[in-house]
């Protein structure tokens, strides 16, 4: 019988295998060139192959089955097997009928007939090659307009890296996902870094796993487009792949670096990734589901030197043995010059004094003789650090600032669907859902300073900015023909951000031991809600002519949450909350007599005038022609006027035309106006604190734009920045060599930016009646002010510059496929122009704080103005090899401040003779990513990397120089004045420079990933 069985078995098998046949064949392009790396499917299976390096393939298959080829780039092409030779011609991607694609509404445009540059970047190949793991830092290495880097000691920007495209800002481009407006972050960029007073999107929400290609167009496209899109326009495509197989690829990697651990050398920062993706049907041709869920663990790492300077005084060390023997002098004293316990005070110093044994005889002798607090302040106040760092077996470096990536955790999930209703309709969705939490840290908080307590942290603490960061979005469409053969899409596309601060080892120092030491600090929220319907139609008008228009519908709101009371308020010796007048000797102090400050240390809450929840709305019409008017020459043409609830209207258009010299030369060229709502962010964010001078307060911060105080000194209300951008270029292709060229020069004005100003002053004193700083100090008192920063329309700036991208693929004979990409540009952004004042407070001499020197060097020097890119990628039989330099041209610091245009003072005079200060730069450097990959399986492929191979870090930080920081005296710059030394590293921290970097100071990372398809 069991012999029986397997006769018949064996026949079956025959016969299943008589239905099959093995099929083979060459995948290429229109220009006959063989394609590596094309997925063969057989569709609603997990059964496929891959073609290799000279476009062959074979796989086995059953006569009259189908096979799907798709490549990145290229049509999806489907093909019935008849024959034992399959061969097939992939033709480059016009994109799938209605799908927008950026900067054109023609939907069968590809990107090389385009008149506008568009870079298109293959998921595929970076992601599973290269060493970044988020979208930011992936199009900082290969798109070189593209500009992003992780922030240090900067609050919340440590978590949302602020990302610029040649050389505009972060809110100056808008970013879409599926051809939809992406929402914007909940956080304003308010500190010293790139980008400061900027909203920008946040890129690191959206797991680069779930991309299938990254489109950006390099050209203005508000006419288009709307608000944001001043610099151009990121697209992020999703995956819609079907095969239902499990895609899952796990990340492992750290520093080896000779930076790590406070530049000692060996590893820190490890990062550890997992990413999944699973494509499937719903049953129907044509519809699919796509799924991603993505995992990432990063460590912080720290780049600071060992400290220098002051830690402890002798106070602390008195204090220390005091403790140590169960006494608490701090507990005897709210306010040092007001308090009964004077005598005791003294008896305990003088008491433990004798016990700190390498105080000298004569401090000893001081000490001892001390009557008065006063005579024991000036007694105790010499520099103790190197008797105590022994004694409580401390060095140095315990006390670094941790200066470096902050540590996060994130879960993300992203989805993307479609379904056909019937064959002139279809439903699609997509969206998802993000979840980080970071954790930072700010300046080290030393003992021997007042924003300390040493009852609490008798060595000082290190305060922490616990972040959480939500954020999600969603889609829902409609689309497909409707009349006589128009395309159609209505959508309604939300999302929402927001980010809290939970502040942590820290303390309000005006409560002493009554302070906690976490604080819920408040923070930020952001929902968008947009609606649009978009119709477009070709008609046989000359050439081909695509009509398009559409309307669009989108509501905002910003809100700003409180944080508890203990994170921002000041209290007095008795544990009252100080909100009005108060005598002197009710502040608490510290031993020397300093003020205590209130609120959480490093980030103090937000208060609840403070507090917000604002909206507006605003609609949109536009209308987008295309025509070829030959068959060489293409013009397009698009009008949009919108409407917002809080400023007005504005019309906007762009023109755009391409013209074939021959069949691989094109010349094309745009000219547009765009605008820039600003943002409700920057309308409503307001951060104040109450300052106290002789017991009476005021208040110092960012003042709303339409606060009172705002309205006093004449800051107008915010509106739209606006701008004039034109752009000329070609592109090139010599099919023989496979390569392509193009060119495209630009230039952008951008009319009443939106800035974030420097501090107006108080100007105090006693001017005379009436006089510009008598009108000014009577203003700021009506507002109860001495300091304030406002958001304001500012300046004019003009940004030019040239891409250059080249690309070449070789095939080298049957044994390898090589790819070259090149591509540099070359950028620059200039104030041009007259600063747009407040009358009131350019009579008074402070014009320069409206757009400070600091600014002006973020704006034009603070990123570098040349970046160049060149990826080589090798592919030989089951092996791959990858390669990519980074040019990063030099950036120029804002830290040391001076107040001409050129970036130094040039006339100024120390000790009598005449000098001239520059800021510091730091020069261009190149970056070396490389890795080999090795195909396990046809499932399985591991690759081993390195970024930064060669472990190159900016040059080194500046130690502390002598310079001259004019002084405004009757309107007019002072350069004789005292000169000042600057420390750039705070105390030896920052090895290197702490508000510009070309591309981080991380060093070299290595890392291994492994990919499997199951």
């Amino acid at each position: 019988m069991k012999k029986t069985l397997l006769f018949f078995a064996f026949l079956f098998t025959i016969s299943l295998a008589a239905q099959e046949i093995k099929i083979s064949g060459t995948v290429t392009d229109q220009s006959k060139a063989p394609l590596a790396g094309v997925s063969i499917l057989i569709p609603g299976t997990k059964t496929g192959t891959q073609t290799a390096v000279d476009g062959t393939y074979i796989i086995t298959i059953k006569k009259g089955a189908i096979l799907q080829f798709s490549y990145i780039g290229y049509e999806t092409k489907k093909a019935t097997v008849s024959e034992s030779t399959l061969n097939i011609t992939l033709n480059e991607s016009g994109e799938a009928l209605q799908e927008v694609v950026i900067g054109s509404r023609n939907p069968t445009r590809t990107v090389t007939e385009s008149a506008v540059p568009i870079d298109v970047i293959s998921m595929r190949e970076i992601v599973s090659k290269g060493s970044q793991t988020n979208l930011n830092q992936i199009l900082n290495m290969v798109a070189p307009s593209f500009t992003s880097n992780t922030q240090t000691a900067a609050d919340g920007t440590d978590h949302i890296d602020p990302a610029q495209l040649r050389g505009l800002g972060p809110d100056q481009v808008l970013v879409l996902v599926n051809g939809k407006r992406r929402h914007t972050s909940s956080l304003v960029n308010n500190n010293g870094t790139v980008g400061r007073g900027s909203v920008g999107t946040d890129l690191n929400a959206i797991p680069a796993f779930a991309l299938e290609k990254i489109e950006v167009l390099r050209d203005g496209a508000s006419a288009q487009y709307g608000s944001d899109a001043i610099a151009g326009v990121i697209n992020l495509g999703l995956k819609k792949n079907t095969n239902k197989q499990l895609d899952v690829m796990l990340f492992g990697g750290g520093n080896f670096s000779k930076g790590s651990n406070n530049n000692t050398g060996g590893n820190d920062g490890n990062r550890y990734q997992l990413d999944m993706n699973y494509g499937t049907g719903l049953g129907k041709e044509k519809s699919f589901i796509n799924l991603t869920g993505s995992l990432q663990i990063r460590d912080a790492n720290s780049r600071a030197n060992d400290r220098t300077g002051n830690i402890f005084n002798a106070y602390n060390a008195v204090d220390q043995r005091a403790t140590a023997a169960g006494t608490n002098i701090n507990a005897l004293y709210g306010n040092i010059t007001n308090t009964p316990n004077t005598a005791q005070i003294l008896s305990e110093i003088k008491t433990y004094a004798p016990q700190v044994l390498y105080f000298t005889p004569t401090q000893q002798t001081a000490i001892s003789s001390a009557n008065t607090i006063s005579q024991m302040q000036t007694a105790l106040n010499f520099d103790a650090t190197a008797g105590e760092l022994a004694y409580r077996g401390l060095e140095r470096k315990d006390f670094n600032m941790r200066i470096g990536q902050s540590a996060l955790q994130s879960i993300q999930f992203f989805m993307n669907a479609a379904y056909p209703i019937n064959d002139k309709l279809e439903a699609y969705a997509f969206g998802g859902t993000s979840y980080r939490e970071g954790l930072s840290s700010g300046f080290y908080r030393l003992p021997n300073t007042f924003a300390s307590y040493p009852t609490m942290y008798s060595n000082g603490f290190l305060p922490e900015i616990s972040s959480t960061v939500t954020d999600v979005s969603i889609a829902t469409g409609i689309r497909g023909k409707i009349f006589e053969n128009w395309n159609f899409d209505l959508s309604n596309t939300y999302g929402k951000n927001t980010f809290g601060f939970h502040i942590q080892n820290t303390l309000n120092a005006s409560m002493r031991e009554n302070s906690p030491k976490e604080f819920e600090a408040g923070g930020f929220g952001f929902y968008q809600n947009t609606t649009n319907f978009d119709m477009n139609k070709k008609y046989d008008v000359l050439k081909g002519l695509n009509v398009a228009f559409g309307t669009e519908y989108r509501i905002e709101n910003y809100n700003i949450g409180g944080g508890q009371p203990e994170s921002y308020s000041l209290y007095d010796i008795n544990g009252n909350t100080i909100t009005g007048t108060v005598a002197s000797n009710t502040r608490v102090t510290d031993f020397f007599g300093n003020l205590r400050p209130g609120g959480s240390q490093v980030f103090s809450g937000f208060r609840p005038a403070n507090v917000v929840s604002k909206g507006r709305n605003s609609v949109a019409l536009y209308t987008d022609m295309e025509l070829d008017i030959t068959e060489k020459w293409l013009v397009n043409g698009a009008v949009r006027f919108e409407n917002y609830s809080d400023f007005g209207n504005t019309t906007n258009f762009k023109v755009a035309s391409r013209y074939k010299l021959t069949n691989n030369i094109n010349l094309r060229g745009a000219l547009s106006n765009g605008f820039r709502a600003p943002s409700l962010h920057q309308i409503y964010f307001s951060t104040t604190a109450t300052l106290f001078s002789n017991g009476v307060p005021s208040e110092v911060g960012t003042f709303s734009n339409d606060s009172q105080m705002a309205k006093l000194l004449g800051i107008p209300q915010l509106k739209q920045e606006v701008s004039k951008s034109g752009s000329i270029g070609f592109t090139a292709k010599i099919p023989d060599a496979n390569l392509t060229f193009t060119a495209d020069a630009y230039v952008v004005n951008v009319r009443d930016r939106v800035v974030l100003t420097s501090s107006f002053l108080r100007p105090g004193g006693s001017p005379a009646s009436g006089s510009p700083a008598d009108v000014l100090n009577r203003l700021f008192d009506a507002a109860g002010a001495t300091s304030a920063t406002f958001f304001a329309n500012a300046i004019d700036t003009q940004s030019k510059g040239i891409d250059i991208v080249i690309s070449q693929k070789a095939n080298l004979g049957s044994v390898a496929t090589l790819k070259n990409d090149f591509s540099v540009t070359f950028s620059g952004t200039k104030r041009v122009g007259e600063i747009h004042a407040s009358p009131i407070l350019e009579a008074n001499g402070q014009l320069n704080s409206y757009f400070a020197e600091n600014s002006r060097v973020y704006l034009e020097e603070a990123i570098p103005r040349v970046k160049a890119n060149l990826t080589n990628s090798l592919i030989i039989n089951k092996f791959d090899f990858f390669l990519m330099n980074v040019y990063f041209g030099e950036v120029t610091s804002p830290n040391t401040v001076d107040a001409n245009r050129d970036g130094r003072i040039e006339g100024a005079v120390i000790n009598g003779k005449a000098v001239e200060i520059e800021h510091p730069v730091w020069g261009a450097k190149i970056v070396t990513d490389f890795s080999i990959g090795y195909k396990i399986t046809e499932a399985m492929k591991l690759v081993i990397g390195s970024n930064n191979i060669f472990d190159t870090y900016p040059e080194d930080n500046l130690g502390p120089i002598t310079a001259i920081r004019p002084r405004l005296v009757n309107g007019a710059l002072d350069y004789n004045a005292t000169p000042t030394t600057i420390d750039l590293t705070s105390g030896n921290q920052f090895a290197y420079p702490d508000r510009v970097s070309q591309f981080g100071f991380g060093g070299r990372l290595v890392y291994a990933r492994l990919s499997y398809k199951f």
